[in-house]
């Protein structure tokens, strides 16, 4: 979850296919999205960050990406999981759940915040019912109830 969220971020203004065709950049980049060591980055990873041409130099991104790992290591903490912590507000509309993005993670705009979840399966869109991964999602229990 915490790779979406960060690729999501770095997609902002950008094509998908761009952000798909640096993802193994930004596996290297960002130590597999471990999660602990992104949280402990400090100004000697953000300039090699800013350095690395196989990513997106964007500097408030980059230090999203350290902040947003903060605070999520503290979500873990209190709820076991990022996810956890997701499905505690599954019930929320987009712009709730925007605005609880906003107050809680920096560089989580409207339409981030609606691409994330609608990807990771918290907002229904992403599929149309005709769709097979629709079915599967909903085999899943889906935190989203359709109408």
């Amino acid at each position: 979850m915490f790779e979406l969220l960060i690729l999501e971020i770095n997609q902002a203004g950008l094509s998908w296919n761009t952000i798909l065709q640096k993802r193994k950049n930004f596996y290297l980049a960002y130590d597999n999205f471990h999660l602990p060591t992104v949280a402990q980055y400090g100004e000697k990873e953000i300039n090699r960050l800013l350095g690395d041409s196989g990513i997106i130099r964007n500097q408030l991104k980059i230090k999203a990406a350290i902040h947003n790992a903060q605070v999520i290591t503290k979500l873990v903490g209190q709820y076991g999981s990022f996810k956890n912590w997701l499905d505690q507000h599954q019930t929320l509309t987009h712009q709730e759940w925007t605005k609880l993005f906003r107050s809680t993670f920096k560089f989580t705009g409207p339409e981030i915040v609606k691409e994330f979840l609608m990807s990771s399966g918290y907002l229904e869109g992403a599929h149309t019912t005709d769709c097979p991964i629709y079915k599967e999602i909903l085999r899943h229990n889906p935190p989203w109830t359709l109408v």
